[in-house]
């Protein structure tokens, strides 16, 4: 789909824009990888700071699996501070008095962007497994088409990190004239073999949980929610690291001081992961973890063009900032390098930054003095290129 036949029609007034929902693929539909038409779908989204006379100051966030569109201020679910509230808002890092930031929830997510977990109009009830298998390109062409919407021609950056990161190496090789930066951190140009069965090992766990009733639960008023809880344990463990989890937790035992010879948490560092899956279960819907972890493992730029990934870059205009972290080991260094190495192989202009960091793959999410420095110096240079007004460093 050429982007002319996904545009529809800009909002007349953009002096605010306020997050919310959109209702797109009501003039043309979303055509999916595995074939389907969307017609008339939802997504949600969240903005922060003010979009300029010109629109040339917009900075598109992806999010990550267990991400959403409340990247900054108060989550209305949790409770707690946005995801990313540490680099996002005024005088920080992407700086809200100077950029306009844009998250939109993805394609097959639980935060009001259309999924399994929502109607299906054919049926009037949750879609489940009847929802079409999505892929990280049908999140990018849905986020698209909230621009087209909004419209925005060109974005100033997109950012992401993790799924966020494959995300943004999506709209900068399909879509290079709408993007001036891309700032892919801490993933890779394809899933590899042991991120594929981890995600396996999750949503295993998801679908032997009697409660999942071959993912129509919804329907029948059930939730799988020890699956579900299992498979954040097991794909929390794999963003952090064995230093940071010794850091934080050793072989202390949790509030005794003797252990039990039994099952229960006798361990500080097994109540954390219990916690993790309380909680995420809370918040998150079942059936979308299936199908993002599914869209992740079929992401391959290199497979796309043809084995050669450079070929995904040739002649791109995007001025691109690729990050990795020293203990991230789910989406290691040398997957960050071959990136670049393809960028380089095509004369792009690309800088590279490793972080050194014992925080392990998280550490895009956490407070890293470094890593927040990396961002705004490259968003400073690009702003100036762009003819932005300059942000204080």
């Amino acid at each position: 789909m050429t982007d002319a036949e996904s545009k529809i029609a800009p909002r007349s007034d953009t002096s605010t824009l306020p997050g919310g929902h959109v209702t797109l693929g009501t003039d043309r539909p979303l055509r999916l990888d595995c074939g389907v038409e969307m017609r008339d779908f939802a997504v949600a989204y969240q903005t922060y700071g003010t979009l300029n006379a010109d629109k040339s100051n917009a900075i598109v966030v992806c999010h990550a699996l267990t991400g959403d569109q409340y990247v900054s201020g108060i989550h209305p679910v949790t409770g707690r501070e946005g995801w990313w509230d540490a680099l996002v808002g005024p005088g920080k890092t992407l700086d809200t008095d100077h950029y306009f930031i844009l998250c939109a929830n993805i394609l097959g997510g639980c935060m009001g962007t259309i999924g399994p977990k929502e109607t299906n109009p054919a049926t009037g009830k949750p879609w489940g497994l009847d929802f079409p298998v999505i892929t990280v390109g049908d999140m990018v062409r849905a986020q698209v088409m909230v621009l087209d919407h909004l419209g925005i021609e060109q974005v100033f950056a997109v950012i992401g990190g993790s799924l966020g990161g494959m995300q943004v190496l999506e709209w900068a090789a399909s879509y290079p004239e709408r993007v001036f930066a891309a700032i892919p951190i801490a993933c890779a140009a394809h899933q590899s073999a042991q991120n594929i069965a981890f995600h396996e090992v999750g949503r295993q766990s998801i679908m032997a949980d009697p409660e999942w009733c071959g993912g129509a639960y919804q329907s029948q008023g059930k939730n799988p929610h020890r699956g579900l809880a299992v498979a954040r344990m097991t794909a929390h463990i794999t963003y952090l690291s064995e230093p940071a989890l010794h850091r934080k937790f050793g072989r202390r035992l949790q509030d005794r001081d003797v252990v039990t010879f039994g099952f229960d948490a006798d361990f500080q560092v097994e109540s954390y992961l219990r916690h993790q899956g309380s909680t995420f279960v809370e918040r998150f819907d079942a059936n979308s973890y299936l199908y993002i972890t599914r869209a992740m493992d079929y992401f391959d730029l290199e497979e796309k063009h043809k084995g050669v990934l450079a070929d995904a870059f040739r002649d791109t205009p995007v001025r691109f900032c690729v990050v990795s972290f020293t203990s991230d080991w789910l989406y290691p260094t040398a997957e960050c390098r071959r990136i670049v190495h393809a960028l380089n192989g095509v004369a792009a202009n690309v800088s590279f930054a490793e972080i050194i960091s014992d925080n392990g793959h998280d550490s895009f999410l956490l407070d890293e003095p470094e890593f927040h420095k990396v961002l705004r110096g490259f968003l400073i240079g690009a702003a100036e290129h762009r003819g932005l007004p300059r942000v204080s460093p």
